[in-house]
């Protein structure tokens, strides 16, 4: 008997419409002659199941069921394609875990750990990840210049601690940026993180739970043709992403048994993609996303495609490895 997955996309941040790319992409992928697939939006003012046509009909969210002909449909799995709240920070894994919905993301404590930067950095370091130097703000706090500057150098990068897709995001040259940086982040978010920058190699590395094992994915090199990997670079064509990477056998070890590393000391589940920049050899970490991008364009379906998984069997194993 066919299970109905639910594939939710859309959320309540700045990422929504990559979120719908990504969704539809698994929608037009799931092997409809194994799976029912219903595309469902979720929007801070509806969460509804988006048919063919277009039509819109309700999500119950007591229980998290829909009703098409007067028929009751409730899902087996729930494909977790929301980029940012409240698909990437814990908010739905743990509505889905109280239901006792399977969803394909990780697990709700992880989500939140993973989409806060400052606290994911704080658990990582006793057990010997490296990253940049960095300071914490929070809305409301007295902004000393001389303090920040002293603590993390210039350049440095002044980011929201709970986004993605480098909404929030400035690089700050001269102490008179600073401040205009700051509010560009608080528009985002209510607690900033401001990093010291790293001079060297960019790359991410998809991890992911495959036919029941932990699988590194190939790396890829990142070359923005902005100043850094911004939303434009990321999102409308202005970088380069390479894979695999052009770095040496050394750095590609040191990086690949870092996020594995990562995956599996943070307990993860479903798909992760980590940003490193190096040092020499020496892998430094930026951060982890738990829901990446997954429309054809997207650095870990690119990654997969190099080890050779298609993207049928890439979103048909998320759902295999939850539903067991």
């Amino acid at each position: 008997m066919k299970k109905n997955i639910a594939i939710i996309m859309g959320g309540y941040s700045s990422e929504y419409k990559i979120s719908l790319k990504s969704g539809n992409v698994v929608y037009g992928y799931l092997d409809k002659e194994k799976f029912n697939c219903f595309p469902i939006h979720i929007f801070k003012d509806k969460w509804v199941y988006v048919d063919e046509k277009n039509e819109e009909t309700p999500v119950n969210r007591h229980d998290f069921s829909i009703e098409i002909n007067g028929n009751k449909v409730n899902f087996d799995c729930v494909f977790n394609a929301i980029h940012g709240s409240p698909g990437e920070n814990g908010l739905l894994q743990a509505y889905f875990e109280l239901l006792d919905i399977p969803q394909t993301s990780c697990d709700f404590y992880q989500s939140a750990l993973t989409f806060n930067k400052r606290d994911l950095l704080s658990v990582l370091k006793p057990y010997g990840i490296k990253c940049a130097p960095s300071f914490y703000l929070n809305k409301g706090d007295a902004v000393n210049e001389y303090e920040i500057i002293e603590k993390v150098k210039l350049p440095c990068f002044v980011k929201a601690n709970k986004s993605g897709s480098s909404y929030g995001i400035s690089k700050v040259y001269k102490k008179e940026e600073l401040k205009k940086a700051i509010d560009v982040a608080y528009e985002e978010d209510d607690e900033i993180i401001i990093e010291g920058f790293l001079s060297g190699t960019e790359v991410s590395v998809g991890v992911i739970k495959y036919q029941g094992k932990t699988k590194v994915l190939p790396v890829t090199e990142i070359i923005s043709e902005n100043d850094f990997f911004d939303y434009e670079a990321k999102y409308e064509g202005k970088s380069q992403e390479i894979t695999p990477a052009r770095i040496s056998e050394t750095q590609e070890a040191n990086v690949s048994k870092l996020a594995k590393k990562i995956y599996e000391v943070l307990k993860m589940k479903g798909f992760s993609r980590s940003e490193f920049i190096f040092i020499g050899d020496e892998p430094y970490l930026l951060e982890v996303n738990t829901t990446p991008g997954l429309t054809t364009e997207s650095i870990l379906p690119q990654q997969a495609a190099k080890a050779g998984i298609s993207l049928s069997a890439l979103f048909e194993n998320a759902i295999n490895e939850v539903l067991g």
